[in-house]
Parts: structure tokens; C-alpha cells; sequence
């Protein structure tokens, strides 16, 4: 029954994959064809919000209506709220990777991976290096894996309080980099916040944020790595008493 109810884990695991790898390819298709209408394959240049039609009205509830496809799949996935969360995690970290690798197969672009990006657009556009978002992605992924499918290594949430703590510290601090440049730019109105072109990536900044982000999954990590040696020294020890048995 165990191993039943892990494989069961790990095939709705492939089937979140899955999904976060289509609705990834919709969504550079839709980012292709509405950065195409205003001429804006590439984000980071001048003017790199024109005003254009009705797209604005349009395009921020689009960016929520993701945001609820994601979680909504990991809630159909999971059987708690952890396993919930963790295959949402892991849902919004494939489909912003293959979110970039679709649409460098569909038109070139990133063309690296240092290439500037608005990455939301919620409350304020985001602006960072296209491996930022990837490395967040990477680290969703690890930990969504690790709750969806190793639950039972877990101990209560409560006494994880000061790892989430540290998460979202660490997340205030990754919203800051991303939106710095307009933030200081806000109070000067929404034309300044529409042109505003950053120039720096504060890496150091960022890089702390990364490993605060990252102290959820440190703990956990370490205690499935005890317990896999704990079960490989067990083996061991019964593979000598069998071979010492007459």
C-alpha cells in the first residue's frame, strides 16, 4: 500500500509537470503575439510600455487568471494544504522556465540568460535578469517537490515558523530588487513607472533574498538525506546478519 500510494504521488507529480509545460507554451504564445502587435520582442527597450488600445485592462487580469490556474492545479493535486502548496510550487516553477524556453524557440529571444525582462506586472513592473526568475523557479520546484511527495518527513508546520519567517523575508526583499528602480520612481506618476528602464541588477541583494527564500527547504532536505543514510546503513546491517545467518 505504501509503494502504491508514492507512485500515485510521484504520476500526479508528471501530470502537474505536464500541465505547467502546456500552459507554458500558451502563455509565450500569447506573450509573443501581443509583444509582436506593439513591436516589443525585446522588453528592455525605450518606451517599453506604449500606450496602446485596450491591452492594459486586459493584460493585468490575464497575469491573476495564470496565477489562479497554477494554484488551482496544485489544489486538485494535493491531499493537504502542504501537498496542495507544494505541487502549485512546483506547477509555477516548470511553467516559468519552459515559459522561457518556449518563446526562445518561437523568436529567438532571451537571447541570454543576463537579458532584462518584466517579469509581473502586479503592482508594479517587475524588471530583473531572465536567470533570476529561473533560480527562484529551480528553488519552488526542489521545495514543492519535497513537500507534494517526502510529507512524511515533515514535522509540524508550527514548528517551521522561523524557516518561513526567513522565506518571506527573503521574498520582500527579491520584490524589492525587482521593483527598486519603480518604486523610486512611483511618487513622479505612472508615466515615469511606464518609461522607467532599470540599469543595474543589485546581484548581492538578490542573492541574499535567494537564501532566505531557500531555508524551508534546507531543513527538510537535510532530514531526507539522514534518513535515506539511516535506510542504506539498515540495509547493510541486515545484509550482514543474513549473510552471517547459517
Amino acid at each position: 500500500m505504501k509503494t502504491e500510494n508514492i507512485d500515485n504521488g510521484w504520476n500526479r507529480w508528471w501530470f502537474v509537470i505536464l500541465y505547467a509545460a502546456a500552459m507554458a507554451w500558451v502563455e509565450s504564445a500569447v506573450v509573443f503575439y501581443l509583444r509582436s502587435m506593439i513591436d516589443r520582442l525585446e522588453p528592455y527597450q525605450p518606451d517599453p510600455f506604449p500606450v496602446i488600445g485596450g491591452f492594459a485592462p486586459v493584460e493585468l487580469p490575464r497575469e491573476f487568471a495564470t496565477l489562479v490556474m497554477l494554484f488551482a492545479v496544485g489544489a486538485l493535486a494535493g491531499r493537504t494544504w502542504r501537498s496542495r502548496l507544494g505541487y502549485a510550487a512546483v506547477a509555477f516553477g516548470v511553467w516559468d522556465i519552459f515559459y522561457y524556453v518556449f518563446l526562445k524557440i518561437i523568436c529567438g529571444w532571451p537571447h541570454s540568460l543576463l537579458d532584462w525582462d518584466v517579469l509581473f506586472l502586479l503592482p508594479l513592473p517587475w524588471w530583473g535578469p531572465v536567470l533570476a526568475p529561473v533560480l527562484i523557479s529551480l528553488l519552488l520546484i526542489l521545495w514543492g517537490t519535497l513537500a507534494s511527495q517526502f510529507e512524511q518527513i515533515h514535522p509540524p508546520a508550527l514548528s517551521n515558523w522561523r524557516m518561513w519567517v526567513l522565506n518571506f523575508a527573503g521574498v520582500a526583499l527579491a520584490l524589492y530588487v525587482f521593483m527598486a528602480d519603480t518604486i523610486a520612481v512611483a511618487p513622479r506618476g505612472f508615466d515615469a513607472i511606464r518609461t522607467t528602464l532599470p540599469d543595474k541588477f543589485n546581484w548581492p541583494l538578490f542573492g541574499v533574498a535567494l537564501v532566505l527564500m531557500a531555508a524551508p527547504v534546507l531543513k527538510p532536505g537535510r532530514q531526507w538525506l539522514r534518513r535515506n543514510e539511516a535506510e542504506r546503513e539498515t540495509d547493510r546491517t541486515t545484509g550482514k546478519l543474513d549473510a552471517s545467518a547459517p
